[in-house]
């Protein structure tokens, strides 16, 4: 379900004969195949002596069963012991006033809000801690405007299909508002932007940003290849894919998605990982489950295929889902947290990216993960057979069978390759960082802005109070469950260096490595399956 006049407005990006301006684009390197030329060059030397990541070596094909004999190899991520963070006295609150809002002030937004955020300094408590590996494509993301910044007309050019242009100046935010999103979208996400104002207020910089929340990306890279072209809009959006230049930003159900019942992320977290604790890992049913709406993607309703029939059982229990009816019924049979009670969870994208990613890999089960086209700001920071299971796209029920038959014989490893994900979320994808992601990403952002940003005519400022005090519903409970109610007690996280272009190309090879050993895996055991008699 899209906005009806999406394709109109994606028209223009497509068109090979569009232009913006005359500035020029820093192509970047992970999307340009000139740069990559350059990638190896710089790489050669040191990658030539390198011995390629394998997690699992020695294997022998035996019957309908794969046996390892390898010692198993943990991925060594250096984001995945990350240091608590410091802990400090919290500041004093300040709760929602709607009677003020509605009563006193007529609907204006308070004046009281903090506009200084002091942390009371304490020498022997740690420095902030470092962020997640996954900040670090921060950079990579805001890399086409590294060299030339954005300029207004850059900015402009966004506007043809977002949704709003944020503005925030002196830690105020104003939205001017081009077109109500699906649903409640657009609510949410700048629910969201209030909530991070609320926690660093007057740290958050001055800056303009335009906003796409349809799922599709749409600034082509080949639009912008020539260096002596113009620049890209900077749009921002919740996906994006190798072929794109859209800037990712945490998705809208982080502070809920009223119209499914999904709760605010920080509740839910919780939730799930109570609801993990339901059934251990070895007590769960041995086949792998996916539920959600086929009726968005080709490639869902090809999923359903992969369903236990009379002639084949591909270890796959698939069911779609009727959120119609759901809610008719109360979602009491959509309840995330109570949806842990298989060792393998599949994750398939929709018509793009699902937000569902987050939730599956929540599940201490393994993720069995098709083959995506899209990602979001933190799906980079995972790898194959550490994180999740790679599945084929073209083939994928022999694929699932072929997880979950070589994770019930291997049950060891692959209770270890859910709990790296479920701690994954758990520890690295909690609301601070998703707020300390929105930070960095909009502080880095505003420094590449070569304006001063303004407020428009017709924007309207926005608070909290503006946003929650006339709600209703699930919207309104959300929202007070989303709630900031008081200034963080420490500083974000210190943003990780960019990569040099060897670690990348590293970190995309191991990727691509271990993929193709999963699929030679696969391709060797049906290879076995199709020669006996």
């Amino acid at each position: 379900m899209r906005d009806s006049s999406f394709r109109q407005r994606l028209a223009p990006w497509n068109s090979p004969n569009f232009s913006f301006s005359d500035h020029r684009l820093f192509k970047p390197f992970l999307k340009s195949p000139a740069a990559f030329s350059l990638i190896f060059l710089v790489a050669g030397a040191f990658l030539s002596t390198l011995i390629l990541y394998s997690p699992w070596t020695a294997w022998n094909l035996s019957g309908n069963i794969i046996k390892g004999s390898a010692k198993f190899h943990s991925y060594p991520d250096s984001s995945s012991e990350i240091p608590k963070r410091p802990h400090r006295q919290r500041q004093v609150d300040f709760p929602l006033d709607c009677t003020s809002f509605n009563n006193v002030t007529s609907g204006a937004c308070p004046a009281t809000y903090p506009t200084i955020w002091t942390v009371e300094e304490d020498p022997n408590l740690p420095p902030s801690s470092t962020c997640p590996e996954y900040f670090r494509w921060i950079h990579e993301d805001l890399r086409p405007w590294a060299q030339t910044g954005i300029t207004r007309a850059s900015l402009e050019a966004a506007k043809q299909t977002a949704n709003f242009r944020l503005v925030i100046v002196n830690g105020t935010a104003y939205v001017e508002t081009y077109e109500k999103s699906f649903q409640t979208r657009d609510t949410f996400t700048l629910w969201g932007i209030l909530q991070l104002l609320r926690r660093y207020p007057g740290k958050v910089p001055d800056l303009e940003m335009m906003f796409d929340c349809v799922d599709w990306p749409v600034i082509l890279t080949t639009n912008f290849s020539d260096p002596n072209g113009p620049a890209p809009p900077p749009l921002f959006r919740y996906c994006g894919n190798d072929a794109t230049l859209d800037v990712v930003f945490p998705d809208w159900s982080f502070w809920g998605w009223s119209e499914i019942n999904i709760k605010p992320w920080e509740v839910l977290l919780k939730d799930l990982k109570e609801g993990n604790k339901r059934t251990p890992w070895k007590n769960r049913e041995a086949y792998a489950y996916w539920k959600g709406n086929p009726e968005v993607a080709e490639t869902r309703k090809d999923l359903l295929k992969c369903n236990v029939s009379d002639q084949q059982d591909w270890n796959a229990r698939v069911f779609a889902q009727d959120w119609m009816k759901e809610s008719q019924q109360g979602y009491k049979e959509s309840d995330l947290a109570n949806q842990c009670l298989h060792r393998y969870k599949i994750y398939i994208e929709g018509s793009a990216w699902s937000v569902s990613e987050k939730y599956i890999l929540a599940c201490d089960s393994v993720a069995l993960i098709v083959k995506p086209h899209y990602y979001d700001f933190f799906t980079r920071g995972l790898m194959p057979l550490h994180h999740y299971w790679p599945v084929k796209d073209d083939d994928k029920c022999k694929s699932i069978k072929f997880a979950v038959d070589w994770g019930n014989s291997h049950k060891q490893k692959a209770k270890t390759i859910g709990k790296a994900a479920s701690s994954f979320i758990q520890e690295e994808l909690k609301m601070d960082y998703v707020y300390d992601y929105m930070f960095h990403l909009l502080s880095e952002y505003s420094k590449l802005l070569t304006f001063k940003p303004t407020i428009p005519s017709n924007a309207i400022e926005l608070c909290s109070e503006a946003m929650a005090c006339p709600a209703e519903g699930l919207t309104k409970k959300f929202m007070m469950e989303s709630l900031v109610k008081s200034p963080a007690d420490s500083k974000p996280c210190a943003m990780p260096p960019p990569y040099d272009p060897a670690s990348l190309h590293l970190v995309l090879r191991r990727k691509e490595d271990s993929i193709k050993q999963v699929e030679e895996w696969e391709n060797t055991f049906w290879d076995a399956q199709s020669r006996q008699p």
